[in-house]
């Protein structure tokens, strides 16, 4: 990583990039790939992959069911430089234990730490990604009993770490609660491998998940017991922005798919449209519709970003 890489030009077609058929889901694990490489980064991440998926049927009507949620979103640090709408991606407030909040009152939960769609979504609505809300009128109205806590896991590239460190954690805290369910909203593609990972050990401890996502490909590379896929820009598995219609029909599908699913691997895809022009998705980590100026600035906005991580988790887990 030390020696600038050559970047490289509009000439070079990427897989899943520019060409691609715009009525299929993006290919982020294709996208991203194709991204860092053309950074110079030469080591193509290894994207967690099983055969087997582990499955656990609801154990009780869902009328009668304590259902959690589970985010990658961060706790809003004010001392943690730019973390609103449209703000750049930040890493300062990154978090790397579980935490645990009350489901009864509001918090404010954001994404800047994460690789969301920063050009096509905006950041606004943090019910697009936390639908807590949401969720706490539906248990009102009976639909499900809303746990005591939300919970929230880190980020993290190191897939044994999530599974040796914070999958416990979050296994522990949620039979404190008692719980039977769980919805999983995931923002970034590492995001959703991350939640992937802990739906898949929630169900191995009896606890029902359905993972809210927008990566189809991480997700179902993985392979997960159920997935509600919304084809929209990262960062909106909750449902649209400002949408409050679309975003309860979101984790309303969510709780039917939880409640009707019969065998692991299953995937509802929302019938919602984030546009008429479906021309988004070729912009995510998309090399071939960026500059060699633009390529070159990525890089070292990258490094920065990296080292930055690295020394922030090293002070959190010394801590």
């Amino acid at each position: 990583m030390g020696v600038r890489p050559q970047f490289l030009t509009h000439g070079r077609r990427v897989h899943n990039g520019g060409m691609q058929d715009l009525t299929d889901p993006i290919s982020y694990m294709a996208r991203t790939r194709a991204y860092y490489l053309a950074l110079g980064y030469n080591n193509p991440y290894e994207w967690a992959h099983f055969m087997e998926v582990p499955f656990h049927p609801m154990a009780k009507p869902l009328d009668q069911a304590r259902v959690t949620l589970v985010t990658t979103a961060a706790p809003f640090q004010p001392d943690k430089g730019p973390q609103g709408p449209r703000a750049p991606y930040n890493a300062g407030p990154k978090f790397y234990q579980v935490y645990s909040g009350d489901t009864a009152t509001d918090h404010d939960v954001r994404v800047a730490h994460v690789a969301i769609d920063r050009k096509h979504t905006h950041m606004e609505d943090l019910n697009s990604w936390f639908p807590l809300p949401v969720m706490r009128q539906l248990a009102q109205e009976g639909q499900f009993i809303l746990a005591p806590r939300f919970h929230g896991v880190p980020t993290n590239r190191s897939q044994r770490h999530t599974l040796d460190v914070d999958v416990p954690e979050l296994i522990q805290r949620c039979r404190e609660d008692h719980v039977d369910a769980a919805l999983l909203v995931p923002n970034c593609p590492i995001c959703h491998q991350s939640l992937s990972l802990a739906a898949r050990e929630l169900e191995r401890a009896g606890i029902a998940t359905v993972v809210m996502g927008c990566a189809r490909d991480v997700v179902e590379h993985c392979g997960v017991p159920r997935l509600l896929f919304s084809d929209f820009p990262l960062g909106n598995g909750a449902g649209k922005p400002h949408d409050r219609a679309s975003q309860r029909q979101t984790v309303k599908m969510a709780l039917q798919l939880l409640a009707q699913a019969q065998q692991p691997r299953t995937t509802w895809t929302s019938p919602q449209v984030w546009s008429e022009d479906p021309s988004w998705k070729l912009d995510y980590a998309n090399p071939e519709r960026m500059t060699p100026e633009e390529l070159k600035s990525a890089w070292d906005e990258a490094e920065k970003v990296r080292i930055e991580a690295k020394a922030l988790r090293m002070q959190m887990l010394n801590t």
